[in-house]
Parts: structure tokens; C-alpha cells; sequence
């Protein structure tokens, strides 16, 4: 409907001329936001809202989820341009992360393997990397008795990711008891909703609609007391855990 699209180009307009006052833009600005609210709010995004933006952590996130979606393949190539100049622990660990989140996990081991020598050893980050990129190769077992060593040699050592990757990996064994021990454990302190992406599914899978539904409503009530920029940190799991609710309680 016409004006639906009115009104929606006007309340984008109306969002950027108050940036524009609070930002202490040029008062031109507004004339242009109002008089032409599409493509003005286009021209003023493209050239004052996303350029400040990038200095501010939402932005950031914002300015990288944009690239993500328009080159998905960016960072990696990026970081194997990297290496190939200068193959550095730092090069090669920022290779294994762009290979391990272009779903390359097997090819990530090597080079997190690789990393594990002289004065990073035993760096126990870099283990717990390699074990989630063992993990997603199909090695369940090994990425478990991996951070087991980690556990026995650093019991100090605190890690949310490794921790994830523990249950996953017991999980993934068919240590169903083991993986809800560690699983209940992670949601009383766990920052962010990988945890509960991951748990859910499984529950489900296990015949546990009731617990799924449960940690799905867990996470849900505390999205509605979270602010706008913080949901969009956290948009994927949001949106699955979401689905997964409804689901749910359709059937």
C-alpha cells in the first residue's frame, strides 16, 4: 500500500535527521531528508550515517555483517593473502579462523596444529580453537580428550568457547548424560546464545520437546530485555531459537 511506503520512508528519514542534529551535521541535511525522504535518507547514509558508524562497536558489527553478506569469502582471502607474505603464528591463526567459518574445518586443523610450536606450545586458546576445528572435521573424540589435557594441565583455565565445544563433542560421542551436565552447566553463565543454539536441537533430537521449549523461552525473555544493538550481536541464534519456539509450540 502507497502509504505504508510513505510512512516508513519518513520514519527513516526522521531516524537520520535526528543523528544529523545530535551529530551536529550541517542543517542543508534536513532540508534535503524531508524533501526527499528516499533518496535522501540513501545519500545520507551513504555518506555521513555508515562512515561514523565504523568507529563505534555496533558499527563495526554493522559495517561487517554488510561485507559478510556482499563477500562472504573477503576475510579469508584476505587472511591467505596474509600469510602467503609473511607466514607468521598470527597470519596462520587468522588463516585457521577464516577457514573454520567458511565451513573449511579440516583444512583449519593443520594450520592450528602448526601454530602449537615453541613458545605457543601449550597455549591452551589456540588448543581450544584447534579442538572446535577437530570437532567440526568429525573428530569428536579427539577435540573431547584434547581439552581434557588442557582441563588436567590448567585447571585455572576458563574458556566459554572450550566449554561449548566440550559439550558439543560429548554430544557428538553419544554421551547424552555427560553432554546435559555440561550443557545445564554453560546456560547459568554462558554471555550469548551459542550454548542454547546448540542445546536446543539436541534436546529435540533427544525427545525432549519440553526442555527444548524450556531453554527456547529462557532465551527469548531475556531478548526482550535486551537493547536493540545487543539482539543484533547475537541475530542468528536469536532467529533459530526463535523458529525452533514455534515450532514447538505448533506442534
Amino acid at each position: 500500500m502507497p502509504f505504508l511506503g510513505i510512512g516508513l520512508h519518513m520514519a527513516i528519514a526522521l531516524y537520520f535527521a535526528t543523528h544529523a542534529i545530535r551529530s551536529g551535521q550541517e542543517r542543508y541535511w534536513l532540508m534535503i531528508l524531508f524533501a526527499f525522504p528516499g533518496l535522501g535518507s540513501l545519500v545520507y547514509a551513504l555518506t555521513i550515517w555508515l562512515p561514523s558508524m565504523r568507529h563505534s562497536r555496533q558499527g563495526r558489527q554493522v559495517v561487517q555483517g554488510v561485507r559478510k553478506v556482499l563477500d562472504p569469502m573477503r576475510e579469508l582471502r584476505l587472511a591467505q593473502d596474509d600469510f602467503d607474505g609473511a607466514a607468521t603464528t598470527g597470519h596462520r591463526l587468522r588463516l585457521a579462523d577464516a577457514l573454520i567459518d567458511a565451513g573449511r574445518a579440516s583444512e583449519a586443523v593443520v594450520h592450528y596444529q602448526e601454530s602449537l610450536r615453541g613458545i605457543h606450545a601449550q597455549d591452551p586458546d589456540i588448543q581450544v580453537r584447534l579442538a572446535r576445528a577437530l570437532l567440526e572435521s568429525g573428530h569428536a573424540t579427539a577435540a573431547r580428550e584434547l581439552l581434557d589435557e588442557v582441563i588436567a594441565r590448567r585447571p585455572d583455565y576458563r574458556s566459554q568457547e572450550g566449554h561449548v565445544t566440550y559439550a558439543r563433542a560429548a554430544a557428538a560421542e553419544g554421551n547424552r548424560a555427560k553432554a546435559r551436565e555440561e550443557f545445564d552447566a554453560l546456560l547459568e553463565y554462558a554471555n550469548g546464545f551459542d550454548a542454547h543454539a546448540y542445546y536446543a536441537p539436541l534436546l529435540v533430537t533427544w525427545g525432549d520437546q519440553a526442555r527444548a521449549l524450556a531453554v527456547c523461552e529462557q532465551v527469548l525473555a531475556r531478548v526482550k530485555r535486551m537493547p536493540g544493538y545487543a539482539r543484533g550481536l547475537h541475530k542468528a541464534e536469536i532467529a533459530q531459537l526463535r523458529k525452533l519456539h514455534a515450532e514447538l509450540t505448533r506442534a
